[in-house]
């Protein structure tokens, strides 16, 4: 009996763990890989790397599974480390894979040669490897596998040169299975336990860990027991807590001082599933208010290891509430005021009132019709950062897995990642609304994705609210007094033609009622929708 190749093994190892959603854009060293592309397969082409990394980070989220991209050598590769990053801070499981040279030409490094695979997607990658032997490759996989989902969760990376995928395997990959969560040291939960329960004043900050863990009702039944303030953490990828819950208190600042200002009074705060914690940008002060005890859950070694300050206890978020619901006491004493904001998660609150002038509407404005506009059961998607605090002044995130964002800052990640999203509301039968919000400025680092989201047929919206400017390097500039800064203008945007040349509806739109029909049309469409609304320029507060 003739021995099965690489290539077969590969693909039967990746039907046992359900990954037959390939993600990418291929090239001249990934072909061998992707030819004869079994029929039971699904390949999802991106127009660009980075795209192909966003959109498996989307339908990984939604799926809570791994998802495999396939990008090119070491220059496709290079393409993606921006939404790679984002995919490490998310801490999202994915398998990234790339082609290499022949073997036999890799030792004098020829043209588009990965010099140093396992190098280079570092720092933003857990574990990286190019097989010694073609043989390996299936174990190899199956270590991705393992390395991606173990707890903290994040990208992966395999280099495999062109040629190994045709020669003889050793056999079947041995198939294994592994754990994606790990349990808090009962000693120290105990010890975290009673600080919570003997606290006169503590405060709840929740991370995306929660989310990601699916924590909400846990969460929300330990700060109902404690009867206290919750916080969302800093810069939140994902929302931890409904914000209309009459306990929450918004989310923190995202400043060393600012922060410290809004924890005072508190005599315990305990965050758990975030880092301590995410600042940007600089302003000088007080990591915490004196009088303040900080405690820190969370599944990462790295997390707990960089942080200024706090005690710390290493535990998959949601198995960290369980313990702790159990163990606290419940408290009786009366509920000191909950320090609500209006603007929600937001760390910074909304640009100073604009009235609307002419035909342009404010940022407020718009996102509230949206809001009025779209089913209940949409998913929104944010990559606005100039209206961040307008957004959820509108738009208040009451469901789990009804809000994205990047983790990271680097723009370009929601356009794909809502196609995954997207992809994943189609798969599972939910078939929920995408709508993405994203900037005139943050709309160009992506683009492509839109064709992608053509071809699949993904009903999304997406709103690029145009101010035209960089509104929020607009406030860094005031913040670092650093005038004259050139570029930071973007006159001349044709966002509607620009969507009609991927195959999409492209609109541009100045009032809410055109919007509404706008909206109402897109919903009963198969194809996406990109309506260009011109706003008021405002530039938005930092602190």
């Amino acid at each position: 009996m003739k021995a099965k190749t690489i290539r077969e093994v590969t693909f039967d190892l990746l039907r046992k763990l359900e990954l037959t959603t390939l993600f990418g854009n291929p090239g001249s060293t990934e072909e061998t890989f992707l030819k004869n592309f079994p029929k039971d397969f699904r390949y999802i082409q991106t127009l660009h790397e980075s795209s192909a990394v966003g959109a498996a980070d989307g339908y990984a989220q939604a799926t809570r599974k791994p998802a495999i991209v396939n990008v090119h050598t070491s220059a496709g590769l290079s393409n993606s480390m921006s939404n790679i990053m984002t995919a490490a801070q998310n801490k999202t499981p994915l398998i990234i894979t790339a082609g290499n040279q022949t073997r036999e030409m890799l030792l004098m490094e020829p043209w588009l040669t990965n010099v140093s695979p396992a190098e280079l997607p570092k720092p933003w990658i857990k574990w990286s490897y190019e097989p010694v032997r073609a043989e390996d490759v299936p174990a190899a996989f199956m270590r991705a596998y393992a390395m991606a989902l173990q707890p903290p969760a994040g990208p992966v990376f395999l280099s495999i040169p062109l040629d190994d995928w045709d020669k003889e395997s050793l056999g079947d990959a041995v198939v294994r299975t592994v754990s994606s969560q790990i349990a808090p040291d009962p000693t120290r939960l105990a010890e975290f336990a009673k600080i919570l329960s003997e606290a006169k004043n503590p405060a709840l900050i929740y991370g995306a860990g929660i989310a990601r863990g699916q924590g909400w009702d846990i969460g929300i039944q330990l700060a109902e027991k404690l009867n206290c303030h919750v916080f969302s953490a800093p810069a939140s990828e994902v929302p931890p807590f409904p914000e209309t819950h009459p306990l929450y208190a918004g989310g923190l600042p995202f400043a060393i001082e600012p922060l410290s200002k809004k924890l005072t009074g508190y005599d315990v705060a305990i965050v758990i599933g975030a880092p301590i914690f995410r600042y940007y940008p600089y302003v000088a002060g007080e990591y915490i208010p004196q009088g303040l005890q900080l405690l820190h859950i969370t599944d990462d070694p790295n997390e707990a290891g960089k942080a200024p300050v706090g005690d710390s206890l290493l535990s998959s978020p949601v198995l960290a509430l369980e313990a702790l619901l159990n163990t606290v006491k419940k408290c009786d004493s009366p509920l000191v005021e909950v320090p609500t904001q209006s603007h929600g998660m937001s760390p910074h609150p909304t640009a100073l009132s604009a009235k609307q002038k002419g035909e342009r509407l404010s940022a407020l404005a718009l996102f509230e019709g949206l809001r009025a506009f779209m089913p209940e059961n949409t998913v929104l998607v944010e990559e606005s950062p100039s209206n961040l605090a307008e957004l959820h002044t509108a738009w208040a995130i009451d469901k789990p897995d009804s809000f994205y964002t990047f983790a990271s800052g680097s723009l370009g990640w929601n356009l794909p990642a809502s196609i995954g999203l997207a992809l994943a509301e189609k798969d599972s039968g939910r078939n929920r609304p995408i709508l993405a919000i994203i900037g005139d400025g943050s709309f160009q680092y992506s683009l492509q994705g839109l064709w992608t989201a053509v071809q699949h047929q993904l009903p999304i919206i997406f709103v690029v609210p145009r101010n035209e400017e960089y509104a929020i390097l607009k406030s860094f500039a005031e913040l670092e007094n650093s005038p004259g800064v050139p570029g930071l203008d973007l006159p001349g945007l044709d966002i509607a033609s620009l969507a009609k040349g991927y195959g999409c509806i492209g609109v541009k739109a100045d009032t809410l009622d055109e919007i509404r029909e706008i909206c109402k049309d897109a919903l009963s469409r198969s194809i996406p929708t990109v309506i260009e609304v011109p706003i008021i320029p405002t530039t938005p507060p930092l602190m």
